[in-house]
């Protein structure tokens, strides 16, 4: 047991019926899964939390090649999303809310890529002076996901959250305003508001007083985007692929609201 990424029995009885069917459950069609369900989601919690590569996996664990292969295999199946979106549903109706928000707050965070990041998919953000990708979020008032896009880190604020806003839209159409700061001001306004009918309200710094202030709305994402970087394999972009990426970000908000729920059943 590793106590900062293995599955506790709580989170297990959580997590086991939102997993997509088992392979070669009628006993035909391909080999039958050889390695359990549970140590699978152990190892990948695993390097998601340590940050380390496939191949430094414990010896303990299956193969690096075949929890990556499951890994890569439920991104594409669109896995990761569907397990998130469940446990998110689940803590605000614990929360005493409705299950479909109705306001969102955005931002954006600049990553580091390695060296494995391929050049077609980075850039270079000159205001953070980082070199990699950038992940586009929106959450609901208590700072649950809503959605992730993964951009070059190159992309603008506000041309990043058009796509960030259409996959909002697209999974909420109950959502209607949307706080976000000063970086996103300018034609995404009217944008959102005509085509999207949402209605961008920009929150703003005040000029008056020095120091450190926690901003109305604002502070939620990024109490986030902590929650995420708790996790090292986010605080620094090793991802070849773009959809991975959004994958480990769903995978360290599935590990932080599971055992969060874990703790309350």
């Amino acid at each position: 047991m590793y106590p900062s990424s293995s599955v506790t029995d709580a989170q297990w009885a959580i997590l086991e019926p939102l997993l997509p069917p088992a392979g070669n459950t009628q006993g035909h069609g391909g080999r039958p899964e050889k390695h359990c369900r549970r140590v699978i989601l152990d190892s990948i919690f695993y390097v998601v939390r340590g940050g380390i590569a496939w191949r430094q996996l414990p010896s303990e664990f299956p193969p690096s090649t075949t929890v990556w292969a499951i890994f890569a295999r439920w991104v594409r199946a669109g896995v990761w999303q569907r397990i998130h979106d469940a446990l998110r549903d689940r803590a605000r109706i614990g929360d005493g809310r409705n299950p479909l928000p109705s306001a969102a707050i955005i931002d954006s965070q600049s990553v580091q890529g390695a060296d494995t990041v391929p050049r077609s998919s980075r850039g270079y953000d000159a205001g953070k002076k980082t070199n990699g990708r950038k992940r586009h979020i929106a959450v609901d008032t208590n700072g649950l996901l809503l959605a992730v896009v993964v951009t070059m880190a190159g992309i603008q604020d506000r041309d990043g959250a058009v796509r960030l806003l259409a996959a909002l839209r697209a999974h909420f159409s109950t959502v209607s305003l949307v706080w976000a700061d000063g970086g996103y001001a300018g034609r995404l306004i009217g944008c959102a508001k005509s085509v999207l009918s949402l209605t961008v309200q920009v929150v703003k710094r005040t000029d008056s007083g020095k120091g450190f202030k926690v901003l109305p709305r604002r502070w939620v994402v990024e109490r986030t985007f902590a929650w995420i970087c708790k996790h090292r394999r986010c605080v620094r972009d090793y991802e070849t692929r773009s959809d991975h990426h959004e994958a480990m970000v769903y995978i360290a908000m599935i590990a932080t609201m599971s055992r969060r729920l874990a703790r309350t059943a």
